[in-house]
C-alpha cells in the first residue's frame, strides 16, 4: 500500500502571506486556512497527485482550531516552526512536504530530508 505524501502546512505564514485583514482575527483566518484545504486531501497539490495527508500547525491566538475530515489540525504548544520541524522529525521515513515561506524553517526542514514550496501552492494566488 502506498504511503500518501504527508503535506505539513504553516498556517501563520501562509495566511500572513496575504494581507486581507487575517490580524483582526488569527483563529478565523486559520479555520478558513483549513477549510479551503479540505479540497487538496483528495485531489492533492499542483503537479502532486493525491491523495495526500495533511496537517496545519497552528499557533499563539489560533490555537484550539479543530481537525476536520482531511486536515488534520497540530496546535503548537509553544513555537509552530519547532512543531513543524519535529513533524517532519517523526516522520522520516515518509516524503514530505512543507509549505512555508520562512527562510529559517525552509532551511531547518530541508536538512532533515522534507521538500518545501510556498504559500502560492495552497493559496491559489
Amino acid at each position: 500500500m502506498d504511503v500518501p505524501l504527508l503535506v505539513i502546512v504553516d498556517a501563520a505564514n501562509v495566511v500572513g502571506s496575504v494581507p486581507d485583514g487575517w490580524w483582526r482575527d488569527r483563529r478565523g483566518a486559520a479555520e478558513r486556512l483549513r477549510d479551503r484545504l479540505v479540497a487538496y486531501a483528495e485531489s492533492g497539490l499542483p503537479g502532486r497527485a493525491g491523495p495526500v495527508e495533511i496537517v496545519l500547525v497552528v499557533e499563539g491566538a489560533a490555537r484550539g482550531v479543530e481537525s476536520v475530515p482531511g486536515v488534520r489540525v497540530e496546535s503548537a504548544p509553544g513555537s509552530g516552526d519547532d512543531r513543524m520541524v519535529e513533524l517532519v522529525a517523526e516522520f522520516a521515513d515518509r516524503d514530505c512536504l512543507v509549505v512555508t515561506a520562512d527562510r529559517e524553517l525552509r532551511r531547518r526542514v530541508a536538512e532533515l530530508g522534507a521538500e518545501v514550496t510556498g504559500p502560492r501552492t495552497v493559496r491559489g494566488s
